[in-house]
């Protein structure tokens, strides 16, 4: 007979094999949809957002640009909150405004600038021109409306199919550290912080991943959302390819994970990858004098620094059994940053002012990861005068009063003071989201890893116990440059001379959060005693909408041609005969403008298989191993070529495969666009 105690070993082994092959059941307590939406811009001759190089204006497409849409909803309150990440230069407050106002036409009041968090992942590799504000436009030649359009329409697209897709689910939490997808590009300034605060971080890199987990009823895979601190920059100021970037290729390879082996833009599974503060955050972890890292490859950085968001997303996401709980509230307000009175409780103990918005000679030196004009450079304090008054001419006149106000800001420009209207926003959207223990932070700016802990120490401070997970959401719902610290701001780096409000901006910030923060709290709930801050003002500044005050210096499509005796849509160059895995292939045509048709939730190419007695499409101008190239030919005749190009990977079935392309032409007579193809010959692949 058995001891006791031997037969009550036995049976907790027996428990302890049998629990890791256990389901964990959860309850369903939110109502979960998720949607996704093209909104590439023009694919041709529109100035890029992110690096203000002229020069770089987009010639195609490498990847499409997509809106990621979330909405999470108490099924007994109705409170919703809404996520959508958009692989964009940037988020602007003109498309933040026409999205909500469309969303009121659809949905009434369910939808409304309280609820909506819409967060650019700020790819360098997108078309510009969606801003109202002349700053954002100048580089581009213009505010675009094709471009505005795509994006405006896209993201309330993916909304509409979120809403339309609510179901009962349940969000799973989890995070973990990624130490080899970044390097702080500003160390000069980040050292510049109180040594004990960064002795409590013990990092000059922000390693921390938050992943959350969207889950149906029936353990259904809905979604993901990542937030992670790198730069989309990877592909660089020379790369003129439309492409979002290292976290649209991790996006990408997730999604392809859950919808197969084919890539299709399904609302199925939709998984995000966000930026947080991400300021001093470069992805270029081997700077050589291009700002490129891991290696010399551009491409190749896009592809391994995805690869590595991505393989640490899916460890987290595969692991995470935390399930957020509670309810779902928001806070919301605008702020006119250019005014805001700072309790010293936020400051140095001293009542202090934010200023009228300035860019300093900093901000024009560039970063690491691409170099501006050599007249300027990084740690520039000391005022150049005949750059003052050119700006001053130019924009508006730079007072002794704006230079007492912004410290060691070597200013610029000061493009809060131009007239008619400043030259970038001033009043600024701020909003906490709570869902159950996570607190997603949204604001307006690139917030150094830094700046970020401290925004969201501020909010931690209020909420306590009530959230566990908190997380600031870059580059939302309207566009203001960066946020730092105090101490980074004082050593005048790229990102404290591209702090438009003075060295204070940070703490107007934490003030606000923190009032955002106690509103979330009971009623008479003092959150932090001792604590004064400077109250909201009784009347909320609103934000201007400058629809129609805007500029455009580009001129249309006129016609499309192709030379005498041939046809658009013909070929220039075939595709050969046959080719082996892991090679190239590139096809031209005669071409018209990409400007005609975006082609929004299509293709201007596909790669062909032919299977069972039909061509399948394989790979079309979202897929990784294809480029999709237009390139001018002649202006006056108006000819162009379309490039297409295919690296076939090393995992391609042999067979048959042909490459075809899919365009508009613009009529130069009756001013009439018509669709026309293109197919090379078909070729084997070995």
């Amino acid at each position: 007979m058995k001891k006791p105690h031997s037969l009550v070993k036995r049976l907790m082994l027996g428990v302890l094999l049998v629990l890791p092959t256990m389901v964990l059941a959860y309850e369903n307590n939110y109502l979960i949809g998720q949607g996704i939406h093209d909104v590439t811009g023009p694919s041709a001759e529109v100035g890029m957002m992110g690096y203000a190089n002229p020069d770089q204006k987009t010639s195609g497409i490498h990847t499409r640009q997509w809106a990621r849409a979330f909405i999470v909803a108490d099924p007994n309150t109705n409170d919703r909150s809404v996520f959508v990440s958009v692989d964009a230069g940037a988020l602007f407050q003109s498309v933040s405004q026409g999205v909500l106002s469309k969303l009121q036409n659809k949905f009434g009041s369910t939808y409304n600038v309280r609820n909506v968090v819409l967060s650019a992942t700020h790819t360098h590799a997108a078309a510009g021109g969606q801003s109202h504000y002349a700053l954002y436009d100048i580089t581009i030649l213009g505010f675009i409306q094709q471009a505005y359009d795509a994006q405006v329409d896209g993201i309330v697209a993916a909304i509409e199919k979120a809403h339309n897709n609510l179901k009962p689910g349940y969000i799973l939490v989890n995070k973990g550290d990624l130490a080899n997808a970044s390097y702080n590009r500003s160390k000069p300034a980040y050292d510049n912080n109180p040594i004990d605060e960064r002795n409590a971080y013990n990092s000059n890199i922000q390693k921390e991943m938050t992943v959350l987990k969207f889950m149906g009823a029936g353990n259904n895979e809905m979604g993901m959302i990542s937030w992670f601190a790198t730069h989309p920059n990877a592909m660089g100021k020379d790369i003129t390819l439309q492409s979002s970037d290292n976290k649209g290729y991790a996006s990408y390879l997730f999604e392809r994970k859950l919808k197969g082996s084919t890539y299709n833009n399904s609302n199925d599974f939709v998984a995000a990858f966000a930026i947080n503060n991400a300021g001093d955050m470069s992805p270029n972890v081997n700077p050589d004098s291009e700002g490129r890292g891991p290696t010399s490859d551009r491409f190749e950085n896009v592809r391994i620094i995805g690869q590595r968001q991505y393989d640490t997303a899916v460890s987290l996401y595969d692991n995470a059994s935390q399930q957020l709980t509670g309810s779902i509230k928001s806070q919301h307000r605008f702020v006119d940053f250019s005014n805001t009175e700072i309790s010293g409780d936020f400051t140095d103990g001293s009542v202090k002012h934010t200023c009228v918005a300035a860019l300093g000679e900093a901000f024009a030196a560039g970063t690491e990861d691409g170099r501006g004009p050599d007249l300027f450079s990084e740690g520039a304090t000391t005022t150049n005068p005949f750059l003052q008054f050119i700006t001053g001419m130019l924009v508006a006149p730079i007072t002794q009063a704006d230079r007492d106000c912004h410290g060691e800001k070597a200013i610029l420009v000061a493009q809060g003071k131009s007239t008619p209207y400043p030259w970038s926003p001033e009043v600024l959207p701020v909003s906490i989201q709570k869902i159950g223990q996570l607190a997603i932070l949204a604001v307006p700016a690139e917030y150094t890893i830094m700046a970020g802990r401290r925004l969201m120490a501020t909010v931690d401070s209020v909420l306590g116990n009530t959230i566990s997970y908190s997380v600031v959401a870059g580059l939302s719902n309207a566009y203001s440059g960066y946020v730092t610290t105090k101490e980074e701001y004082d050593t005048q780096q790229y990102e404290g001379g591209s702090t438009h409000f003075g060295p204070w901006t940070l703490a107007a910030y934490q003030q606000a959060f923190y009032q955002l923060a106690s509103n979330l709290l009971p009623a008479g709930t003092n959150p932090v005693p001792g604590l004064n801050p400077t109250p909201f003002t009784n009347v909320e500044p609103m934000p201007r909408d400058l629809t129609g005050e805007t500029i455009n210096f580009q001129t249309g499509v006129v016609w499309d041609a192709p030379p005498i005796f041939k046809s658009i849509g013909d070929l220039v160059q075939n595709a050969n005969s046959s080719y082996n895995k892991g090679s190239q292939v590139v096809v031209k045509f005669w071409a018209g403008h990409p400007k005609n048709n975006l082609r929004t939730q299509g293709t201007f190419m596909e790669v062909q298989y032919w299977k069972n007695g039909q061509w399948n499409v394989v790979a079309t101008d979202n897929d990784w191993a294809t480029k999709y190239e237009w390139k001018r030919i002649d202006g006056v005749w108006g000819t162009s070529h379309a490039i297409l190009t295919w690296d076939i990977p090393t995992s391609t079935p042999g067979g048959y495969y042909r490459l075809k392309h899919y365009g508009d032409k613009k009529n130069g007579w009756t001013g009439n666009i018509s669709s026309y193809t293109g197919t090379s010959r078909y070729f084997t692949v070995n």
